[in-house]
C-alpha cells in the first residue's frame, strides 16, 4: 500500500465516518441525555463494534456472506427490528435531559449498560457489514503482506472514528444547554426516533 493508496483511503474514511449515521446518532443522544465524559462507554461500545467488523472483513468477511446469504438476511432483519426499537425509544424518551455538570450517571444506567448499548448499535447493523467486506479490501495490496496494511487501515479507521465521536459528542453536550425546555427536549426525541426508525426502514432495502 503506498502513501496515496493511505491518503486517498483517510479521505473517504474522513468523510464516510462523519455522516451521520447510527453510531453517531447514538452518541449524540447519549450526549445530549448524559454529557460527552459520561458518553465515552457508549462511544467505546460503538467503536469496539466497528473494529470487530472490519477485523472480521480482514479475515475473510466477505467470502462467509458469499457462501452463506442467509447470515446477511438474519442480520439485516435484526438490525432493522433493533434500529426501529430504538427509535420507539427515543420517541417517547422523557423530556428532561440529565445535567451534564452532575457528578456520576444515574443510578438507572451504569457505563456498563451504555457500552453494551453502543456495541449493539454498531454490531446490528449490516450496511457496516456489507462497507467493511467491500470497501476495506480495495485499499489493500495483494502484491505485499497483508496483516500489515489491514492493521494499518483499521487503526487509520479506528482514529478518524473517534475523532469524529468526540465532535458529536460535545456538539451533543452543547445541544443539551438548548433542550432544557420539555416542548424542545420532545420535539428532539421525536426527531432522533424518526431518524433511527428510517435507518430501520432503509435497511430492509439492502442487499448483499
Amino acid at each position: 500500500m503506498t502513501i496515496e493508496t493511505w491518503g486517498l483511503f483517510c479521505a473517504a474514511v474522513f468523510v464516510l465516518a462523519g455522516t451521520p449515521g447510527p453510531n453517531m446518532l447514538h452518541v449524540l443522544t447519549r450526549s445530549v441525555k448524559f454529557g460527552a465524559r459520561r458518553s465515552i462507554p457508549a462511544m467505546l461500545g460503538c467503536l469496539s463494534a466497528l473494529m470487530t467488523i472490519l477485523l472480521a472483513s480482514a479475515t475473510g468477511l466477505s467470502a462467509v456472506l458469499i457462501a452463506a446469504p442467509g447470515l446477511f438476511e438474519a442480520l439485516r432483519y435484526v438490525g432493522v427490528a433493533y434500529l426501529v426499537y430504538l427509535g420507539v425509544k427515543a420517541w417517547r424518551g422523557e423530556e428532561a435531559a440529565v445535567d451534564p455538570a452532575l457528578p456520576a450517571l444515574p443510578v438507572s444506567i451504569s457505563a456498563w449498560a451504555l457500552f453494551r448499548g453502543g456495541f449493539l448499535i454498531g454490531i446490528s447493523n449490516p450496511k457496516a457489514i456489507l462497507f467493511a467486506a467491500a470497501f476495506l479490501p480495495q485499499f489493500v495490496s495483494q502484491s505485499a503482506p497483508q496483516i500489515p496494511q489491514f492493521a494499518v487501515l483499521i487503526v487509520t479507521f479506528a482514529a478518524v472514528e473517534l475523532f469524529w465521536y468526540a465532535i458529536y459528542g460535545m456538539g451533543g453536550q452543547k445541544l443539551a444547554g438548548y433542550l432544557i425546555r420539555p416542548a424542545l427536549k420532545r420535539a428532539f426525541n421525536r426527531l432522533t426516533g424518526g431518524i433511527f426508525m428510517g435507518f430501520g426502514v432503509a435497511l430492509l432495502r439492502v442487499r448483499f
